[in-house]
């Protein structure tokens, strides 16, 4: 072989290394590497998972084309030294250097955390409990622990309070105290001067506020109406008459089951039963909505002291000045009752 043609050799033989060797690189950190061709798949790293865990999350979600590609992208980076959990949203077409260099930063994507329709706090720990990393156990040991708010003005019965429902933006990782934390923000900031003011005006705290606005929640789906029954509690709590809600019985009863509250049931002995006990009881019997907050803070001033669920069953309610008025409204109420099967 002449030194000419040896040398040709030699340049063509090293021009392949280096072609073979980009097209190595470019297929390891920058060619797409997805499955799923629109839309982002998620994948969630636990503050427990290591880099192996990562890896076996990746393939049982069958998000990655190459599996055995992005584990050399991420050794090559030194993800697999410094794995952070989270819950990430991997776009159609990434590839890994912009998927470990996400998992490498942190760089989460929120979660859209809901709750509404919440009685007790062990209802809020099982709906929370399963959109966010900490579990039920973790959420309801701290919300059990009355050192971690008490100092924030809240005991055990009120502290469900701060947790307005709706939906709110947070990271999967988010710890129990974060979230109190995070909902407490929240909850003042719902709580302006103003709506402070119009509380006070009525001799109610923003805690109080939020007893009265759980019971109107349980007494109407009626939104309309909800201003009107703050205004009838407000009335009996200004004469010192006993609220007599049914709410709150059932909730001593710890039986929301109860469609029909009868003389056995208001005998419980408990300072949530308005029959037996005037006043408010100790805390909220759900966590209130904010329609029912602005209903109290902005109660309708009139002088009816009663209430009563239509015969019609449409959920309104027919309103009265005088006991013998709301008796008659009752006692059409209890005979539809009746007529339905509806004794418990």
């Amino acid at each position: 072989m002449g030194r000419r043609l040896f040398l040709r050799v030699t340049v063509i033989v090293i021009l392949l290394v280096v072609v073979a060797g980009g097209a190595s690189f470019y297929l390891i950190f920058f060619a797409p590497n997805t499955i799923h061709d629109d839309g982002a798949r998620y994948l969630y790293v636990s503050s427990a998972d290591s880099f192996n865990d990562v890896i076996d999350n990746l393939e049982r979600e069958n998000i990655l084309r190459s599996v055995v590609s992005f584990r050399a992208s991420a050794v090559a980076r030194d993800y697999d030294k410094s794995v952070r959990p989270g819950r990430y949203s991997i776009e159609a077409g990434a590839n890994n250097y912009s998927i470990v260099t996400m998992l490498r930063s942190g760089i989460q994507e929120p979660v859209r955390l809901t709750f509404n329709n919440i009685r007790v706090v062990e209802d809020l720990a099982g709906r929370v409990g399963n959109q966010i990393e900490a579990d039920s156990v973790a959420l309801l040991s701290f919300l059990n622990d009355e050192s971690n708010y008490s100092a924030d003005g809240f005991n055990r019965a009120t502290v469900i309070s701060v947790f307005i429902p709706n939906t709110y933006e947070v990271f999967w990782t988010i710890s129990p105290e974060a979230l109190y934390r995070r909902m407490l923000r929240e909850y003042e900031s719902f709580w302006s001067d103003d709506k402070v003011a119009a509380a006070r005006s009525n001799n109610l705290s923003p805690v109080e506020v939020s007893i009265v606005a759980s019971i109107i929640d349980e007494e109407t789906n009626m939104v309309e109406e909800m201003a009107r029954i703050a205004g009838v509690y407000l009335n009996r709590l200004r004469l010192g008459m006993p609220l007599q809600a049914c709410p709150t019985v059932r909730f001593a009863h710890n039986d929301f089951t109860i469609t029909r509250i009868l003389n056995e049931h208001i005998e419980i002995d408990s300072p949530y039963n308005t029959y037996r006990y005037s006043g408010l009881p100790p805390g909220p019997v759900r966590a209130p909505s904010i329609n029912a907050l602005n209903a109290v803070v902005n109660a309708e001033e009139h002088d009816y002291l009663y209430f009563a669920a239509r015969a019609d069953f449409s959920g309104y309610h027919h309103f009265s000045r005088t006991l013998a008025e709301h008796n008659r409204y009752a006692a059409e109420y209890r005979r539809e009752l009746n007529k339905r099967g509806i004794f418990r």
